[in-house]
């Protein structure tokens, strides 16, 4: 609640953090969020905990949704939240039955994450430790400044104060799609906009001189945003030039204008599977064995498709984010199987088809999208290792899904630079617009565990763009009710 409560409005308030609730509901949150799965990198949670323990039970899910407005949790998808909270605040609520193996549920967490992750109350309390969070007292701060460096001095505000660190704001520029459509005569086209990953934890890391460089990830993959954030290398530099212990801090401004975007794609497939996908570039061609492994990712999902590098003027892209690019080569190999007749944007919406798709790593969802929205979703990962975690992050999946198709984007001027700079700007579904969703958990092939959330948000996705009739662009409804 910090991030949006202004210090003015606390004048000659009490506030009471997650430390001063009573020893016996501290461990109730923890406990309740800890078997829901409603917790996964932990940044947001101590936030909605407390949130939520100001509630009186038993409470509707509607009035849930209601107390969660001012909180974002980009993890988890909301419903292990709500069902979290029943637990604590219904005094009907059953408890999960079955002692866990927490060891393994991280193991989960570290393949459906891609980094390291800690499972347990402790992440619940806040206490998982984060990128700043160990980071020496006496250590000055780095933010970056309007130049593309950085301003240092003793504090956060001074530090911001030189740099001139200026409010981010939404815009009123609509949103484009800056990659045309291959010529060609095709089935279904689809053109994507600019996305922001909108993990929550800000990029952030402190160096001793000399030294290692603190993580940006510490217990959360950021959906691969970070996985080449600069914040390293410029904590070390500095820590090194100034012979002095350095953190460098990125304010949420600061990672929607630098950090990494969805690439924007325009692409045709036809009733064959043949087709092409035009993948837009900023910054210069793409390493020629990036792109290799990115056509290979491809191949394995829709092997008709070809590949087009196409330069655009924007925020920097990564093939690193949540199944870039091989999940809209996926959206399109599985819609065109299964749509009916008609051209993109003219057809009937298709709903309660089961949607399948198996992604390069092995990981298999299948996906049914009922005629209320709600989801179904089966998915198969290897040896499900902790089915609780595998479930949050196919919920997760799926939320992040539903927004890329419906609400999800950015505005960028024509010179490339992004315009929307506040969470709230980006199109993140809210609580409220979270239709309810069934997870089955089930051993794929091998014995090896695998990723699994990944299929389930490409299959998510095609199976929300046929419900929705297949328009030819995305987001398919900016303006729907219940949205960030």
């Amino acid at each position: 609640m910090a991030c949006v409560t202004p210090v003015r409005r606390l004048d000659g308030r009490d506030v009471t953090t997650l430390e001063g609730l009573p020893g016996p509901d501290r461990s109730a949150w923890a406990g309740a969020l800890v078997s829901s799965g409603g917790s996964q990198c932990g940044f947001c949670t101590p936030g909605i905990v407390m949130r939520l323990a100001a509630l009186e039970g038993p409470v509707s899910d509607d009035r849930l949704d209601q107390s969660l407005l001012a909180h974002l949790c980009r993890c988890t998808g909301w419903q292990t939240i709500r069902e979290a909270a029943h637990a604590v605040l219904d005094a009907t609520a059953a408890p999960r039955p079955g002692a866990r193996d927490l060891d393994a549920a991280a193991a989960r967490a570290a393949l459906e994450g891609g980094v390291p992750q800690r499972v347990g109350p402790d992440v619940v309390l806040g206490d998982a430790g984060f990128a700043d969070d160990d980071a020496p007292a006496a250590a000055l701060v780095a933010v970056p400044d309007g130049d593309g460096d950085y301003a240092v001095a003793d504090t956060v505000a001074a530090a911001r104060t030189a740099a001139g660190k200026v409010q981010g704001r939404s815009t009123t520029v609509p949103l484009g799609h800056p990659v045309a459509l291959p010529a060609g005569d095709w089935a279904l086209t689809l053109a994507t906009t600019w996305v922001e990953p909108a993990y929550v934890e800000p990029d952030a890391s402190w160096c001793i001189p000399g030294g290692e460089p603190a993580s940006p990830y510490r217990n959360g993959g950021a959906f691969g945003g970070k996985r080449h954030s600069p914040v390293v290398d410029d904590a070390r530099r500095l820590a090194d030039e100034l012979d002095r212990p350095v953190r460098v801090l990125w304010s949420r401004e600061d990672v929607v204008r630098r950090s990494p975007k969805r690439p924007p794609v325009g692409a045709g497939i036809a009733a064959d599977g043949t087709g092409v996908l035009r993948v837009g570039i900023s910054g210069g061609p793409v390493d020629d064995d990036r792109w290799a492994a990115v056509v290979r990712s491809v191949g394995a999902v829709a092997p008709g498709l070809t590949l087009e590098q196409v330069p655009v003027d924007g925020p920097p892209v990564s093939f690193d984010l949540r199944a870039a690019v091989w999940a809209e080569a996926a959206v399109l190999a599985a819609a065109v199987r299964l749509a009916p007749e008609g051209r993109s944007g003219d057809r009937v919406p298709v709903v309660g088809i089961p949607v399948e798709v198996v992604g390069p790593g092995g990981g298999r969802a299948v996906v049914c999208c009922g005629p209320d929205g709600a989801l179904d979703i089966e998915v198969a990962a290897g040896p499900v290792l902790d089915a609780v975690v595998l479930r949050s992050y196919a919920i997760g999946a799926a939320h992040q899904a539903l927004g890329w198709v419906g609400s999800e984007g950015i505005a960028v001027d024509p010179d490339g630079q992004v315009q929307d700079l506040t969470v709230r700007s980006f199109g993140i579904l809210q609580a409220r617009a979270m239709p309810a969703v069934t997870v089955r958990c089930g051993d794929g092939e091998g014995s090896t565990p695998v990723n699994g959330s990944d299929a389930v948000f490409a299959a998510v996705a095609a199976a929300r763009w046929l419900a929705d009739g297949l328009a030819p662009s995305w987001p398919t409804d900016r303006s729907g009710a219940g949205r960030r």
